[in-house]
């Protein structure tokens, strides 16, 4: 099975504890006895931090994009550094790069690729491109709900949803001032134009990462922790 799983800078990089990191690298490790695995990571607290600064400077946003690309690679350069000689040697800085990667049988592991793109985004492009099995977006949300839980209390999560009612839900998400949906938008739009079938879930513990994906992800199937999105009836 081929899995893109995009990993949240703010689950992975939140405070650049290193034992987080070789916490995550031991299940991504697992996960690849069994699964060809690419990870894109995010850039978090950091490239946050990096960007407020340079908008302080008067720096345009394609700059700013650029900044979080990098801060994004670093935290990908550090997870190589966890994984060892499991992991690919070197970041690949573009969707071609990756697919070629691919073919070394170690965890691949990539950032930002182009200004304008979030993690989901860049991971939804890459599974798409490479006709993924499955893409996970590993994020502090135990799934999609109906509306953003943090701000309604009366927010349902689902279990199984259509990629077509994700859009429905994140557009009606982002329209809201101070909400904050589970799924890019261009991400929902990558997932419902090409069929992917892709799972949200809380990735705040690395042991359940690799227990779902390790098992779950061949089955396809319903879980409590996370909310599947495809076409499969």
């Amino acid at each position: 099975m081929l899995i893109v799983l995009s990993l949240g800078g703010s689950i992975l990089a939140k405070d650049l504890d290193s034992d987080r990191f070789l916490k995550y690298a031991t299940v991504l490790r697992d996960i690849s006895k069994k699964h060809t695995l690419l990870v894109i990571t995010g850039g978090g607290e950091a490239a946050r931090n990096y960007i407020g600064a340079a908008r302080a400077m008067g720096a345009d946003e394609v700059t700013c994009d650029y900044i979080g690309i990098e801060i994004t690679r670093l935290n990908a350069r550090l997870l190589i550094a966890a994984l060892g000689p499991d992991g690919y040697p070197e970041i690949p800085l573009n969707y071609l790069e990756a697919s070629k990667a691919m073919n070394s049988g170690k965890v691949v592991v990539m950032g930002g690729v182009t200004p304008g793109q979030t993690t989901d985004a860049v991971a939804a492009i890459l599974a798409e491109y490479l006709r993924a099995d499955l893409l996970t977006i590993a994020t502090s949300i135990d799934g999609v709900y109906s509306s953003d839980p943090n701000c309604d209390s009366s927010a349902v999560k689902y279990d199984t949803i259509s990629p077509e009612k994700l859009i429905s839900i994140v557009m009606a998400i982002e329209m809201k001032a101070g909400s904050k949906s589970p799924v890019d938008p261009v991400a929902a739009k990558i997932i419902e134009r090409c069929k992917l079938d892709a799972l949200v879930m809380d990735a705040r513990d690395p042991a359940l990462l690799g227990e779902i994906l390790g098992e779950e992800a061949a089955k396809k199937s319903p879980i409590s922790c996370g909310t599947w999105i495809t076409v499969r009836k």
